[in-house]
């Protein structure tokens, strides 16, 4: 494998969404879905959590999928300060829910945003009637790779590097006792 190319994104999957947590938000925030005007607003949380430009409209806004009440906020007060998107993929045969682009605010960091946005999304795919879901990760993202196993997401290993990433990543996030 050359060394300029990126590593393959990791991949996990919740088989099933029918077993999800009864829906909460942290006290002294509500969720709400995309209103017309949160361009701006999902640009920041992106570009705060992800640390690069990412404009809604290339990544969520223009394409096909785009629904605005898939797009999720936790807000404070009317200030959106956590985002995740119940997107969607295709499978042979099937289609599936997809998290996608989970971002916090680092001022409102460690208070339970990242679950309570993501878990809003997935209850967004099971009311649109998706059975299972699927996310894509970086291996530094240890924070979110803690909620997704919280949910309920596991590991999949789709290319040959995924073992041994996976098998690092797990001991960062569960060490041993």
């Amino acid at each position: 494998m050359s060394m300029d190319k990126p590593y393959p994104k990791l991949v996990m999957r919740k088989e099933s969404l029918a077993d999800l947590p009864a829906l909460s938000c942290p006290a002294g925030y509500t969720i709400r879905s995309f209103q017309p005007g949160d361009e701006s607003r999902w640009e920041s949380i992106i570009r705060q959590s992800f640390e690069r430009e990412i404009a809604f409209g290339h990544k969520i806004g223009d394409l096909p999928y785009f629904q605005p009440e898939r797009v999720l906020f936790i807000c404070s007060g009317d200030i959106p300060a956590a985002t995740a998107t119940a997107w969607e993929t295709e499978l042979p045969g099937e289609r599936c829910g997809y998290l996608h682009m989970v971002g916090a605010l680092p001022g409102h960091s460690g208070r339970g945003l990242g679950y309570a946005a993501s878990l809003a999304a997935l209850h967004r795919m099971r009311a649109e009637g998706q059975t299972q879901a699927f996310l894509e990760t970086d291996d530094f993202r240890l924070p979110a790779i803690k909620i997704y196993l919280r949910l309920g997401f596991t590991p999949v290993y789709l290319h040959e590097l995924h073992r041994p990433r996976w098998e690092r990543v797990l001991r960062l996030v569960r060490p041993a006792d």
